[in-house]
């Protein structure tokens, strides 16, 4: 089975089959849903491939991201998917976990594949990566920061609002020790984070302390030794803000293990609000930061460099928005009078 036989069925030309099949706007609308129809009636599966060498266009979008273990990324990965197929181009997915020796295969799979455009989701700008397929004039889009050079994009995250956001809702619980357990430093993602941290603390009339700000890797594990080392510690915080969820989870966990509660003893905040966030013990206060509106952004982004050509190379900048999301993990410190009056409330238990 072949075009040819689509276009008998749907009594169309060969030439209307192949634009439907490549989506060309210019399709009447009826004749497309017709093609579309017979294809799906006998099951027709299109030969991408050699659709690709006849139109010159792969319709295939690249997304890079740092990790696979992360739930952040697989939920990204499904956003980006969804929203790419839905407007006619497939994926190619690599993972670099953070080697620079994995970032040189993912360059060389999306140039083999000829990918028409590259959405890089590691947080932070790999040189090798840019030179490669800036050289071959193919799209690119960053989160957060990017070079201004034609056909490139950058995802804006605003990290402070959020924050603020969070910083201010423990301010309002009582809370004025507050540490925080950022992200590999090396990350613009995570500079941004701290330095949003701290302005949102001195915002509040609370002065930030350095060695309040420990430095983690965005894993559970990471999560477990910073808060080791926040126990460890001389200065004891009441809440422990945290530069993403995983982080968070490993925090929760270290808590747990140290015979500690959350949130009598210590309050908790995560950032990204993954799906399991919600069903941690407790449920987990968290900033989200949307892997759709990224998805979305970044496919739209894509989509404009290579669709619009007048417009090519036009620098353009797509704002993310993040925004406090409140469960069960921040609470008032223990000691006030607000924590007492909660205590002094409580029915007691009788054995």
């Amino acid at each position: 089975m072949d075009i040819r036989t689509i276009a008998r069925a749907a009594n169309v030309s060969i030439a209307t089959v192949s634009r439907a099949m490549n989506h060309v706007p210019t399709v009447n609308p009826k004749m497309a849903k017709r093609v579309w129809e017979v294809i799906d009636e006998l099951d027709y599966f299109p030969n991408t491939q050699a659709r690709a060498l006849v139109s010159g266009r792969s319709r295939l979008f690249g997304l890079i991201i740092s990790e696979i273990t992360n739930p952040f990324f697989p939920e990204l990965i499904q956003g980006f998917e969804d929203i790419a197929v839905e407007n006619g181009y497939e994926i190619l997915v690599s993972s670099t976990n953070h080697d620079p020796k994995r970032m040189s295969h993912c360059i060389r799979r999306m140039l083999e594949r000829k990918v028409e455009g590259v959405a890089v989701m590691t947080f932070g700008i790999e040189e090798p990566l840019l030179d490669q397929l800036a050289k071959r004039k193919v799209p690119l889009v960053f989160i957060d920061v990017g070079p201004r050079r034609p056909s490139i994009s950058v995802l804006k995250v605003d990290y402070h609002h959020g924050i603020r956001q969070g910083v201010q809702h423990l301010a309002a619980l009582g809370h004025r020790s507050i540490s925080f357990v950022s992200g590999p430093m090396k990350l613009h993602s995570a500079q941004s984070r701290v330095s949003a941290f701290s302005q949102s603390l001195q915002e509040c009339g609370i002065t930030p302390d350095p060695h309040l700000i420990i430095e983690g890797d965005h894993t559970m594990e990471g999560g477990i030794a910073a808060m080791g080392k926040i126990l460890d510690g001389k200065l004891r915080p009441t809440a422990v803000m945290c530069s993403n969820d995983m982080t968070a989870i490993g925090v929760l966990h270290k808590l747990y293990r140290a015979g500690l509660r959350v949130p009598d003893d210590f309050s908790v905040i995560g950032f990204d609000d993954i799906h399991i966030a919600a069903v941690t013990i407790p449920p987990l206060t968290t900033i989200q930061m949307s892997r759709f509106e990224l998805a979305r952004a970044a496919v739209t982004a894509l989509r404009a460099h290579v669709e619009e050509a007048a417009d090519f190379a036009q620098n353009r900048e797509f704002d993310i928005q993040t925004n406090l999301i409140v469960r069960e993990s921040t609470g008032f410190p223990r000691g006030t009078m607000a924590d007492l009056q909660i205590s002094k409330d409580k029915p007691k238990v009788t054995h």
